[in-house]
């Protein structure tokens, strides 16, 4: 399960998404996650389909690789669906003593559980597709007009970068302490809710503790190499929008103008 989780991972491969500028990309998944809230109906869900499936078609990240984040999302999934298919009032298709199914309630539940799978899959594609050095150039430069405000835009995309980047690398880390501790007896697999929680205690301790620890590392790996924040800083490879770019934009206003359509039309 946890080796399942796609979020902050980077998938290299040459395409035209990962050509995109990461300003670029930053806009359109939150374009997208926009378009996937304004949007309860049919019409839309197709067109965020077909605009997702084109988009993973171009980015040329296997779909099994993309789709098996999903998994992590599972449970969330079913408890989402459970709501909507049983407590939302409507036209009664099934009833059974208290039980009761609406046609009202299905539609909702599988509309949530196609917007949470879309959320996931887009904000999957947005890390595969831009490595973490990018996705920092992008948010300093994409929230830039913040200066204005005194806010400390370099370092808040820092540290959103470093937190994407360290989602992988803990997932890894408790995988391999897990495995550890079932080789030396650990259960977590019997036992009441109690217990379950009890016996997460020996996973908790030392991925906590190796977390600090990689955090130590990093924060004195950056000071020495003279890290000292935003001010002043150059750029290695500046950011600059290119034709592909300007293409992109096009392509995001057409989708979110068809998405909007689809809202109000029908």
């Amino acid at each position: 399960m946890l080796k399942d989780i796609t979020l902050g991972q980077y998938y290299p491969v040459d395409s035209a998404i990962h050509r995109l500028d990461p300003r670029t990309k930053l806009a359109g998944t939150l374009l997208y996650l926009i378009s996937l809230f304004i949007t309860s109906t049919a019409a839309g869900y197709i067109i965020a389909t077909a605009f997702l499936g084109f988009c993973i078609y171009m980015s040329r990240v296997p779909v099994s690789y993309i789709t098996r984040g999903l998994k992590a999302i599972v449970v969330i999934l079913m408890l989402s669906a459970c709501i909507n298919i049983f407590f939302i009032d409507g036209t009664v298709l099934f009833r059974l003593g208290f039980i009761r199914i609406t046609y009202e309630g299905l539609i909702t539940a599988a509309f949530m559980g196609l917007r949470l799978v879309y959320l996931v899959i887009g904000s999957s594609l947005m890390t595969l597709t831009t490595t973490p050095t990018q996705l920092t150039d992008g948010l300093e430069k994409g929230l830039g007009f913040l200066n204005r405000f005194k806010l400390p835009v370099h370092d808040i995309a820092m540290m959103m970068s470093i937190a994407l980047r360290f989602i992988p690398i803990l997932t890894d880390e408790t995988d391999k302490i897990m495995k550890a501790q079932k080789a030396r007896g650990a259960d977590f697999e019997t036992g009441n809710i109690f217990r379950k929680a009890k016996a997460m205690v020996p996973i908790l301790v030392p991925l906590f503790i190796a977390a600090f620890r990689r955090a130590s590392d990093l924060a004195l790996a950056m000071e020495s190499r003279c890290y000292h924040g935003g001010s002043g800083r150059t750029k290695m490879k500046p950011l600059k929008y290119g034709p592909n770019d300007r293409a992109a934009y096009l392509v995001l206003l057409i989708y979110f103008a068809a998405m909007a359509a689809s809202r109000f039309l029908y």
